[in-house]
């Protein structure tokens, strides 16, 4: 399995991440309604089995249960994983100790340890100064609790400034997770993958298949729409799918010459971009298995040129 380093000499990780936003979250994804532990157990073993052994959560999903499932899965497994996991920045939380204390509760639910990422979830500070919460953060490497820090939702700038306050600790930025797929393509012009690229720091990709859009399940004649809170997406409704049809039809022509899925071709587009690793979210193992075909093959630059032509309104 070819692997990648988060940032300049962080951990060594697959080059695909499996989400777990939906492991226990009932307010977007419906936990419990068409899946619950067993299937999201399932789902932990088929990746390791494909070969992704690293893993995305944060405290906020499920309200710690996406923490604690995995905690649980991770003590049964019989090979190492790499887990990344996220403090979430309230208006509550406004001391050095408070970051500690979140990062202790996270790793008790995980029942580790160390997590290999630890990252800021959003780059509100409220009365937590970016200084206070990087260099607390900068304190918990050099303590061993995590092995590198990273940042998510960050523009340019905010990575550049929390790269700077880590840099004069030592410690280097690792990781900046955003929004990323063919549909949404701005951090390719906003600065943020430039800055990333000059700063030898890795971008996460969430959202690699625009929620669903991507897959191709839904089109405007299927007749099929989501549940939950992407029901009101515009980007789900007739014209939005329509909007999209070229692209969804690119990614089967492409996945026909591969035989892949469309799935397998955007999350290889997203690859092949160069350290860029995409998170995609999964509820049992079948999702699983569809992600890990995008891996072992790479799309030809005249292939990534097409794909970059239908989506460029997108940027």
């Amino acid at each position: 399995m070819e692997t990648i380093t988060l940032g300049k000499n962080g951990p060594t990780v697959t080059p695909l991440c499996i989400g777990t936003w939906a492991w226990g979250d009932k307010l977007f994804w419906n936990y419990g309604n068409g899946y619950g532990p067993e299937q999201l157990e399932e789902a932990f073993n088929a990746a390791l089995e494909a070969g992704v052994t690293f893993f995305d959560t944060a405290e906020i999903y499920g309200f710690g249960l996406s923490e604690e499932l995995l905690g649980k899965f991770i003590k049964q497994a019989k090979q190492p994983v790499q887990i990344a996991t996220k403090f979430g920045p309230v208006p509550w939380r406004f001391t050095g100790q408070s970051v500690s204390d979140a990062l202790t509760d996270s790793l008790k639910r995980l029942q580790l340890e160390r997590v290999d990422l630890y990252q800021v979830h959003w780059p509100f500070a409220f009365l937590l100064s970016q200084e206070t919460l990087l260099n607390t953060l900068a304190d918990e490497v050099k303590r061993g609790r995590i092995a590198a820090v990273g940042v998510s939702n960050y523009s340019a700038s905010q990575m550049r400034e929390a790269h700077q306050i880590l840099a004069a600790r030592g410690v280097p930025l690792a990781v900046n997770q955003v929004r990323y797929s063919l549909l949404t393509r701005q951090i390719e012009t906003n600065g943020i993958l430039a800055t990333a690229r000059e700063l030898d720091v890795t971008i996460l990709a969430y959202s690699p298949l625009a929620q669903g859009l991507l897959t191709g399940k839904y089109s405007p004649e299927s007749g099929e729409s989501p549940i939950g809170a992407r029901s009101i997406d515009p980007r789900f409704n007739k014209d939005g799918l329509q909007k999209i049809a070229p692209v969804i039809s690119l990614l089967r022509s492409l996945g026909e010459k591969y035989d892949r899925t469309p799935v397998q071709v955007a999350l290889n587009w997203l690859i092949g971009q160069g350290n860029v690793i995409p998170i995609a979210g999964v509820k049992n193992a079948k999702q699983v298995q569809q992600n890990a075909g995008a891996l072992g093959w790479r799309l030809s630059d005249e292939e990534v040129q097409e794909l970059d032509k239908v989506t460029r309104q997108w940027k």
